[in-house]
């Protein structure tokens, strides 16, 4: 059983030992060339929805808008809020991001959906468009009409190929989207950017929501083994192949778990598994998870 870093929850894609730059990040001279930079977000007030939107939906969008003017940061963010990030191998603005507490595009779309709806989406811009729990979705020739606050934008090198998305935003409504877009700037509402690399885009509102008497989180790590007791004794009813969002019960204080430098008694029960979890491997900073009752 294999458990990821708590702070640095990602794998950076590589090719002969090279960073795919124009694939991983929000950002290259692609996207600068697009249209010029705002000198600085605009206000607060106007990271809104635009039109009618879902209960949830506006969640979406108002967890992203609440970082609004949190820096780009490539690599950086996660499901919990800024993180430092990676620095850009590329150069330029982003080549000390490593010192930057912030979001790339991903990882503000992922915490945005996962904050307001208690959505889980995958990392990388691309794994995203790829999304299969997306309720709807559009292609480039559509435009913005069909669309509505909360759905996800996307473009890429090929509008054709969704592997080949290296940009992601979240609709606002009226032709705007919140969005954090290449380093040196922050997280920002702009115009629409319906350039030759639009390459439509999806709709997660509306995507499955926690069952009653649940609560939804995140797991770290890969390999991780779900108990039939709240205990190590018994071995496995099955493994989560990596990150994972599962619908918490309850929890209780069981057996003692130790692992890579974490100690934790803490187990919860997954009724979906019929099975318990060690809360070390699940992605929260407390311990006894919060809002989630005994057993």
């Amino acid at each position: 059983m294999r458990r990821t870093n708590r702070n640095r929850n990602r794998t950076l894609a590589t090719a002969g030992g090279l960073l795919l730059a124009t694939t991983l990040a929000c950002t290259g001279t692609a996207m600068a060339a697009a249209s010029p930079l705002p000198a600085k977000a605009v206000a607060a007030a106007d990271c809104r929805p635009l039109a009618n939107a879902s209960a949830q939906a506006q969640a979406i969008v108002n967890a992203a808008c609440s970082q609004l003017g949190v820096p780009y940061s490539w690599g950086g963010g996660s499901i919990h809020g800024p993180t430092y990030g990676q620095d850009y191998p590329g150069g330029g603005p982003g080549a000390h991001d490593s010192q930057v507490k912030g979001f790339d595009c991903s990882h503000l779309v992922q915490y945005a959906a996962w904050q307001g709806a208690g959505i889980a989406l995958p990392e990388g811009s691309w794994n995203q468009a790829k999304w299969s729990g997306a309720t709807a979705r559009f292609t480039r020739d559509q435009g913005l009409g069909p669309l509505q606050p909360g759905d996800l934008l996307l473009w890429g090198s090929n509008p054709a190929d969704l592997g080949s998305v290296h940009h992601i935003a979240i609709y606002l409504g009226g032709g705007k989207m919140v969005e954090a877009r290449e380093s040196g700037t922050v997280v920002m509402v702009s115009d629409v950017r319906l350039n030759s690399e639009y390459a439509g885009a999806l709709r997660i509102a509306g995507a499955e929501q926690p069952p009653a008497g649940t609560k939804r989180f995140m797991t770290w790590g890969t390999g991780v083994g779900l108990r039939p007791d709240p205990g190590t004794q018994r071995p496995p009813v099955t493994r989560l192949p990596g990150p994972t969002a599962v619908d918490v019960q309850c929890q209780v204080h069981a057996e003692t778990v130790t692992a890579e430098g974490y100690t934790n008694d803490a187990w919860s029960y997954l009724p979906k598994y019929k099975a318990w979890i060690s809360n070390i491997y699940i992605q929260d900073p407390a311990a006894w998870l919060p809002g989630v009752p005994n057993c």
